[in-house]
């Protein structure tokens, strides 16, 4: 990790595992920020991730990426800690002058540490008044008595010698330089703190900007979606309006994204200059040079002037209106669907394919319950009496012919009470899942379009979607199309995503207690929605599918008590 030098360092700028300034930060999902080597060494060895601050714990490894705005403001930190570096030299040295440490206002000379040493020891040279080491050395002194500038007149806001205090500023407030100092550096680290604090807030606005393009990009693709599933039941002149609709939609959503991105250019050139600004105010802060900081200060510690962000947002709804205004022209046929939302149509075109979907016994893992009509599973705490999925045997083993077992191999020579097998093992049920909590359909589907509903009230973790038939059931499989599976998952009660590749974090409104799985099998698509709000969670699109798909379900583990409602396959109404 990178080492840090100064005297303090702002805790916002500190990894809190190594404690030093941070090194290609990356920001965790709960917005706390780490070194990137130190989150991974964090996590290495471990099969839980976990932020090592709050302990919050993720379902999947985040995916780290270089918080690049972070790191930008801690090259511009580190870059002015070195700013003090002296590159004054000693006036006593006769050969190879060395570097003066300091400059003594009385002596009116600079000294490498050797020189300086009588001041530190002589008595009379004790009185005199030592700085850092600077070069612009008449600064620090009285233009009129040739004196060091160790007082400040607060009535003529001005540095002053103690001549001058007999003089014309013999009846003014004059305080100590560095009582001066001390107030003025209060002023600039509350001024540093509001710099620092309209930064994060110009981030967040930039994370608030660009969620909202998300959301509304989001609500444009569903909003398409659903038009979609509208237009592909009408006639032909339908298309027209469709056509209508999405370049609406599509340059509304340029118009957004534009705005998005003037906005956040000049955000970033707002924040740009802010950190200028914190950066100024970060130095002066920790210099020594009294004089400097006064003669500065006064144009940096008031509050910049900057735009004011509070009210400023980006629509993320889209509007519809116009598809409205071109449908009122077509059949009066088409009025019933105008009157609906768009999401609502959707589902109610969808829920026209609804099929009747029983769980198979034959392929439940071992430890889920099913109710005697088939419409109900959840995870059990034991095991249930079922016939084991692999039964091992050694070559030439003897089994009785009666029990029919199914064998990838049997040798010529048998009788009609034993066969001999050379396969080491025989598969009494292939059809069961051993690896995974979950359960099919008795019903597959090649072809066509179906459409179900489950119901999953109270639950803080399941599974739903379809698999191809092929699936392997004696393991744990990978859960993406690529491997036959289009599922969205819930996870620690409020955690949904659509096992995409790659996967896909959803944000719903509300949690759903119903969801809808829709299949068009030539189409290429597995959508699914929320039944009681009639909404659209995600759809896979595009796919292709080459064998029978099965409906699947994954109650999820009991987890005590807390996951023990059933998935429940209901009537669709």
């Amino acid at each position: 990790m990178a080492s840090s030098s100064g005297p303090s360092l702002n805790e916002e700028l500190q990894c809190s595992i190594c404690l030093e300034v941070f090194t290609d930060p990356v920001t965790t999902p709960c917005g706390h920020n780490f070194c990137r080597t130190c989150l991974i060494k964090c996590w290495t060895n471990t099969q839980t991730c976990f932020c090592p601050l709050c302990k919050e714990k993720y379902s999947r490894r985040p995916d780290l990426k270089i918080n690049t705005t972070l790191r930008e403001v801690v090259q511009h930190f580190q870059e002015k800690l070195n700013l003090g570096e002296s590159e004054v030299f000693c006036d006593f040295c006769d050969e190879r002058k060395q570097k003066a440490v300091k400059t003594c206002l009385t002596c009116q000379s600079s000294y490498c540490e050797t020189h300086l040493e009588p001041h530190h020891r002589v008595p009379r040279l004790k009185k005199h008044t030592l700085i850092n080491a600077v070069e612009n050395l008449e600064d620090y002194l009285c233009q009129k008595h040739e004196r060091p500038l160790e007082l400040f007149c607060r009535d003529d806001q001005t540095c002053v010698c103690l001549s001058c205090t007999e003089g014309e500023h013999r009846t003014h407030n004059t305080v100590p330089i560095e009582d001066e100092s001390r107030e003025k550096k209060n002023q600039l680290v509350q001024t540093q703190t509001d710099v620092h604090q309209m930064i994060q807030d110009r981030m967040k606005k930039i994370q608030e900007i660009q969620n909202s393009v998300d959301l509304r990009k989001r609500n444009t693709e569903e909003e398409k979606f659903s038009s979609v599933m509208i237009f592909t039941d009408l006639i032909r002149s339908i298309k027209r309006c469709q056509s209508d609709l999405l370049k609406m939609m599509d340059e509304q959503q340029k118009a957004a994204e534009k705005q998005a991105e003037d906005l956040i250019k000049e955000l970033h050139q707002e924040i740009t200059e802010l950190k200028r600004r914190n950066t100024e105010l970060e130095h002066l802060s920790h210099t020594e040079d009294h004089l400097h900081l006064i003669q500065m200060s006064s144009s940096l510690y008031s509050r910049p002037h900057t735009k004011n962000w509070t009210e400023i947002r980006i629509d993320s709804d889209v509007n519809v209106n116009s598809l409205k205004r071109a449908l009122t022209e077509l059949k009066k046929t088409l009025d019933d669907t105008l009157n609906e939302e768009p999401s609502q149509t959707g589902l109610k075109c969808v829920q026209k394919f609804a099929v009747d979907v029983t769980l198979d016994p034959d392929t439940a893992n071992p430890y889920l319950i099913l109710s005697n009509d088939g419409k109900q599973v959840s995870h059990g705490d034991v095991k249930q009496d079922v016939p084991e999925n692999l039964k091992r045997f050694d070559v030439g083993y003897c089994v009785p012919a009666k029990q029919g077992f199914s064998v990838g191999c049997v040798k010529k020579g048998f009788s009609s009470e034993k066969f001999f097998y050379e396969v080491p093992y025989v598969l009494e049920n292939p059809k069961r899942f051993d690896g995974s909590l979950c359960v099919l359909a008795k019903e597959g589907f090649s072809s066509g379009r179906f459409y179900y509903e489950v119901q999953v009230k109270g639950k803080t973790q399941w599974t739903l979607g379809v698999i191809r038939e092929s699936i392997h059931r004696e393991q744990t499989n990978r859960l993406s199309p690529k491997k036959g599976f289009w599922i969205v998952v819930l996870r620690n009660e409020n955690q949904y995503e659509a096992c995409d590749y790659p996967p896909v974090s959803l944000s719903l409104r509300v949690r759903p207690e119903k969801v809808g799985v829709f299949v068009d099998y030539e189409e290429g698509l597995v959508s699914f929605y929320d039944v009681k709000s009639r909404s659209h969670i995600y759809s896979f699109t595009g796919q292709t599918f080459t064998e029978k798909l099965y409906p699947y379900f994954c109650p999820g583990d009991n987890d005590e008590g807390k996951n023990s409602n059933p998935l429940i396959i209901t009537p669709v109404r």
